[in-house]
C-alpha cells in the first residue's frame, strides 16, 4: 500500500496506533479511495448503498446496466440489477486487495449482502453467500441475524465463506451469530481446512437501535434523560466486544449505522471494526479530536439505569434478553428488513426506468 497518500487526522491516528480497523460504509469508488487514505481497510455494500451509488452515478451506471441487459436478453429486472451490484462489488474489492494481503484476510474485505428476499430460506442464503464468496478472494458476505439467518451463517461458514452478520442490533443477536460462526469454523477445521485467513465480523447497527428506542420512548411516553438515548448502541457494542473476548470467539464486532461520533470514539482501542458512512468519516477526520482508547471504559451506570426503563433496551443489552425465535420480530429487525426489501424494489424500478425510459 506504499503508493497511497495518507491524510493525517484522528482516523489515521486510530488506525496506526490501535487495533481498531476502519471500514467504509459504502462501495462508492471515490469515497472508498478517500477512506483508504484515512487508514480505511474495508468497505461494504447493501441494497440501500447499491441503489444510492447507482442513482448518484447514473452517467456511469446507466450505460453499464444497458450493456448488462443487452448481453442477457432474457434476464429480469432483478437479475440485471444484482449483476450491477456484483460488478460494483468486484471493482471495490480490487481497491482493497493490498490491505487483504497485508492483514492476511482479516481486513481488506468488501462486504456484499445477500438478497433480502431470501430472508425465509436458509439454504438460499447460504448458496448465494457461497456464490458471492467466489466473486473475489477478499469478499465477506452479509447474512441477517434472524433465526433463519443464523442457520445460514453456520452453514456458509462451514463452506469457507467469511461472514459479516447484518440486520443485528443487540447483544443476544451478536453472541448467537458469533457462536454460529464458531461452530462453522470448528466444523471446517474438522474437515481439514485452514481457517486462519477467514475474516468473520458481527455487526451491531448501533445507530438503528438508538433510532428505534427513541421512537419507543416517544410512542410509550417514557420519562428519562434524553441524553441516555445516544448511548444505547454504544453500550451494546462495548458489551458484545467484552463477551467475544471473554468467550474466545474469533469473530470481531463491527459498529455500523452511525448516528453520533460516540459510535467511533467510544470503541477505539478494541480489536474490532468501525464502519462509518463517508460523511461521518469526514466529520471525524476534520476534527481536532485526540485519539484516546476508550473501549474498556464502561458506559456510565447512570445512562444504563436510565435506558433500563425501556423494555426493548433490556432485550437488546442483556445477553439472554431475547431468544433466537424473537430476533426476526424485534422492532429494528423488522424495520431494517423492510427497508432492504424496499431498496431491492427501488433498484428494480431504477433498472426499469433506464431500460424503458418515460416517453
Amino acid at each position: 500500500m506504499a503508493d497511497i497518500t495518507y491524510t493525517p487526522g484522528p482516523l489515521l491516528d486510530a488506525a496506526r496506533t490501535t487495533p481498531t480497523a476502519l471500514w467504509n460504509d459504502s462501495s462508492d469508488l471515490d469515497e472508498l479511495k478517500q477512506s483508504i487514505s484515512f487508514g480505511g481497510v474495508g468497505a461494504t455494500c447493501n441494497p440501500v448503498i447499491a441503489y444510492t451509488t447507482i442513482s448518484k452515478h447514473l452517467d456511469i451506471w446507466a450505460p453499464r446496466i444497458k450493456a448488462i441487459a443487452d448481453a442477457n436478453p432474457t434476464w429480469g429486472l432483478a437479475d440485471i440489477g444484482w449483476q450491477a451490484v456484483k460488478d460494483m462489488s468486484v471493482e471495490a474489492a480490487e481497491l482493497l486487495e493490498p490491505a487483504f494481503e497485508e492483514y492476511k484476510g482479516r481486513n481488506g474485505r468488501l462486504s456484499v449482502q445477500t438478497d433480502p428476499r431470501f430472508f425465509r430460506n436458509a439454504k438460499a442464503l447460504a448458496d448465494q453467500a457461497e456464490e458471492f464468496h467466489n466473486l473475489a478472494k477478499n469478499i465477506v458476505v452479509k447474512i441477517p441475524a434472524t433465526k433463519t439467518g443464523i442457520e445460514a451463517i453456520e452453514d456458509a461458514t462451514r463452506r469457507g465463506v467469511s461472514i459479516n452478520v447484518t440486520v443485528s442490533f443487540s447483544v443476544p443477536q451478536a453472541v448467537e451469530a458469533a457462536e454460529a460462526i464458531e461452530r462453522g469454523l470448528k466444523a471446517r477445521e474438522a474437515e481439514g481446512h485452514d481457517v486462519s485467513e477467514m475474516g468473520p465480523v458481527v455487526t451491531i447497527m448501533g445507530g438503528r437501535l438508538d433510532d428505534w428506542l427513541k421512537g419507543v420512548v416517544a410512542r410509550d411516553k417514557i420519562f428519562l434523560d434524553p441524553s441516555a438515548l445516544e448511548w444505547a448502541g454504544v453500550a451494546c457494542l462495548k458489551k458484545a466486544h467484552h463477551i467475544f473476548k471473554e468467550r474466545g470467539l474469533r469473530s470481531r464486532v463491527l459498529s455500523a449505522a452511525f448516528r453520533n461520533v460516540l459510535q467511533w470514539s467510544e470503541l477505539v482501542g478494541g480489536d474490532l471494526v468501525v464502519s462509518p458512512p463517508f460523511a461521518w468519516q469526514k466529520i471525524v477526520q476534520n476534527s481536532d479530536y485526540k485519539v484516546v482508547p476508550k473501549i474498556d471504559e464502561p458506559v456510565s451506570e447512570y445512562y444504563i439505569e436510565q435506558l433500563r426503563r425501556i423494555p426493548d433496551f433490556v432485550r437488546a443489552y442483556e445477553v439472554d434478553g431475547m431468544p433466537i425465535e424473537e430476533f426476526e420480530n424485534f422492532g429494528p429487525t423488522r424495520k431494517t428488513l423492510r427497508q432492504f426489501l424496499q431498496a431491492d424494489a427501488d433498484l428494480d424500478q431504477l433498472v426499469a426506468d433506464i431500460l424503458v425510459p418515460a416517453p
